[in-house]
This record gives C-alpha cells, sequence and structure tokens, in this order.
C-alpha cells in the first residue's frame, strides 16, 4: 500500500461520544478510530455531548477529540430539518473542519448537514452508514407504544427520508451491510459506494468450554426493537419452555421488568458491566437474538459470533449479512422453530470454530481498516 497518495489524517464527526464503547453505533466508531490509529493515521475526532461524559481515554488514540455540545431545545422539533440533525448544527464544528484540509468522515445522517456546506466543497467527504434511517424510525414508531414518542418517529421518519439526498454531496459512501450498499448505488450512482462492514472489539473468536444451562438474550433494553423482541421471547417461547432464560442489558423498560418479575423461569441483570456480560454471553449454552427490523447490522450479532458456541436467531437479524445457518448459528423463524432449536441445540460440533472462522472473514477489522485508508484522498 502506497501511503504517500494517501491522507495519513482524517476528521471523524460523531454523533455521541464513542466511549465508553458499549452500544451499537459507538462501537463502530470507537474501533475504527482505534484500528486506524495502529496503522498510523492520526484522527481528529469531533464528537457530540448529550448524556455522555468527555472521555479521557479518547486521547489515547486521537491525534485531538473536539466536544461540541447537543441542542436538545423542543423549537429544534418545528424545523423542516430532522431533529437529530437539526440539533446537532454547529458553527464551531465547520471552523474546525475548516482549520485542515484533510479528509471528513461523518459517522451516520444525523452529523451529515455540513456534507453540502460550500466551504466544504473541495473538501473529500464520506458518509457512513448504519442504517436506512427513515426505515429504522418508520420500524421504531412501529414498535413504540407510548402514542407521542411514536408520532415523534414518524415525523422524525418523513423528514429523514426527505433529508437523505444530502449524501448527493459525499465522494464516498460506506455502508455496513450488503443490501444497503445495492440501496445507495441504486439510489445514488453518482456517488461512489463501498460494503465496509462495523468495526468492533474482537480480534479472534473466543469460544468457550464451559457452559450454563441457561439462554440469554442481551441489549439495550431502553430501546423499543430490543424490550420489544424480549417481549415476544417471553411471551412466544420463555412461557413454552421449562428454560432458564436470562435478560441483560441497559435501562430495561419497566413493562419488560415487570414481565419479567411474573414469569417463573426468567432472570432480569439490569446494567451488567462490560465484564460481566461478556461472560454472560461466553458461559450461556445458547444465546438467542431475535429482531423484528432488518436494518443496518446488529453489533451484538457480531459480539455472540466471536464468542458464543450456539446461537439462535431471526432471517431479519442476519439480513444483508454474510452470516448463514452454520458454524453454531441456528436459524429460526417462528416461535415453534425456535422452541425445536432449543431442544436440539448440542454443543459437541468439532468443527464448530474453523466454520466460525470462515463465517467471520468478512469482519478483520484489520483488512477493514486497511480497505477504508485505501479509499482515503
Amino acid at each position: 500500500m502506497h501511503l504517500y497518495k494517501i491522507s495519513k489524517h482524517i476528521n471523524i464527526v460523531a454523533f455521541d461520544v464513542p466511549f465508553p464503547a458499549n452500544y451499537g453505533g459507538v462501537i463502530d466508531v470507537y474501533y475504527k478510530i482505534a484500528e486506524l490509529q495502529k496503522q498510523n493515521i492520526k484522527v481528529h475526532l469531533h464528537c457530540f455531548k448529550y448524556g455522555r461524559n468527555e472521555a479521557p481515554e479518547l486521547e489515547n488514540i486521537c491525534e485531538k477529540v473536539y466536544y461540541y455540545n447537543r441542542n436538545n431545545s423542543l423549537i429544534n422539533q418545528f424545523s423542516f430539518l430532522p431533529f437529530t440533525v437539526k440539533s446537532r448544527l454547529n458553527k464551531t464544528l465547520l471552523n474546525n473542519l475548516l482549520s485542515n484540509n484533510y479528509p471528513i468522515l461523518f459517522e451516520v445522517l444525523h452529523t451529515c448537514y455540513l456534507l453540502k456546506a460550500s466551504a466544504l466543497k473541495n473538501r473529500f467527504k464520506i458518509y457512513r452508514h448504519s442504517n436506512i434511517e427513515h426505515d429504522y424510525y418508520n420500524a421504531l414508531a412501529k414498535g413504540e407504544s407510548n402514542w407521542l414518542k411514536k408520532i415523534y418517529f414518524k415525523i422524525e421518519a418523513i423528514k429523514l427520508k426527505s433529508f437523505e439526498k444530502i449524501v448527493q454531496h459525499a465522494q464516498l459512501i460506506l455502508t455496513v451491510n450488503k443490501k444497503d450498499t445495492l440501496y445507495f448505488k441504486t439510489k445514488y450512482p453518482k456517488v461512489k459506494t463501498e460494503y465496509l462492514p462495523s468495526f468492533h472489539a474482537f480480534n479472534q473468536i473466543n469460544l468457550s468450554t464451559s457452559l450454563k444451562n441457561q439462554i440469554l438474550f442481551h441489549g439495550n433494553l431502553s430501546v423499543s426493537e430490543n424490550y420489544n423482541a424480549a417481549i415476544w421471547i417471553i411471551n412466544e417461547i420463555v412461557s413454552k419452555t421449562n428454560n432458564e432464560f436470562i435478560f441483560a442489558g441497559l435501562n430495561p423498560n419497566q413493562k419488560l421488568v415487570e414481565l419479567i418479575n411474573k414469569t417463573k423461569n426468567c432472570k432480569l441483570i439490569t446494567n451488567p458491566n462490560e465484564t460481566d456480560l461478556q461472560n454472560l454471553i461466553k458461559e450461556s449454552f445458547i444465546n438467542i437474538l431475535y429482531t423484528h427490523q432488518a436494518t443496518g447490522l446488529k453489533l451484538k450479532l457480531l459480539n455472540v459470533l466471536y464468542n458464543a458456541n450456539t446461537i439462535i436467531c431471526n432471517s431479519k437479524m442476519i439480513d444483508g449479512t454474510d452470516i448463514e445457518a452454520k458454524g453454531g448459528v441456528i436459524i429460526a423463524n417462528t416461535p415453534n422453530e425456535f422452541i425445536k432449536a432449543i431442544a436440539q441445540v448440542n454443543n459437541t460440533n468439532s468443527n464448530l470454530l474453523l466454520e466460525r472462522q470462515k463465517l467471520l472473514h468478512s469482519y478483520n477489522n484489520q483488512i477493514n481498516a486497511e480497505k477504508l485508508i485505501s479509499l482515503l484522498k
């Protein structure tokens, strides 16, 4: 690779402070930065604060870190721009980006307003896709029971669909799954689009030989996609088996808490630390994944693929990925299919490690960082 032709610096505009790297979107941002730093690319990180503190740990992997306050004022709801975009408008960000001439990577659509800034017209700009945002917000609306939140998600979806055309001002689109790669190539054919899977915390597969008789579901349990999936699992699967189920994750929804408390073979672990969560993933004889939304790339899918022996998931969980039913991965879509799969699990597959390595060949951080570096001008 001829780095003299490639920028050794990059600006990354992140929608949130990417440390701790403990939920989907920031995991991709943090480990992308960490891998670029290993390959001697200097990252100038620009991130928005809202509920997460400034993180001195980022100084260890970045050339410089800038923080900006997100303006969550209610008045920003009354804009033609999506609230997620409007609340991140910041003149200081533009001035800081103009202080150098390095490529700019905008993480997710929420940060992309400056793609069309005339002052950045001659800069190399990259849009890092996470989801087809209007599809994602429509799915959130569908799964939300609170009518105020449902209305917000529906309005935001309409605004995001209109706003998406701003990606035409990018020189490069980087997508996290193959299905959405086709979407962007078809809709915005003048912009180069490349498939670049999400970055993550794992360098090697780490499967345990000491398993506990428990089935784990984990995720951010305050997000409707996850708590609705957990409720579906309890009502459709847990209630029809005698297995012990553990539900672990951040800030569980109250409806889910109440349901778990009254279900005899269920246990809730609230806000586990990273070590405890990883131990749960490794020690559970089954990790169960389920989603109603075939959007983006689920980072928890990569986590279990690197660390869990047996995974039972539905087709939507792996939609648009290279993952298929091998290497300890079982696909189930109906309650009966899940129940049957649980009853038939056998953790003595001698080819498990080799098959899992083949499944994960597309998700190597080092190779994907090298691809990103080769794309920088």
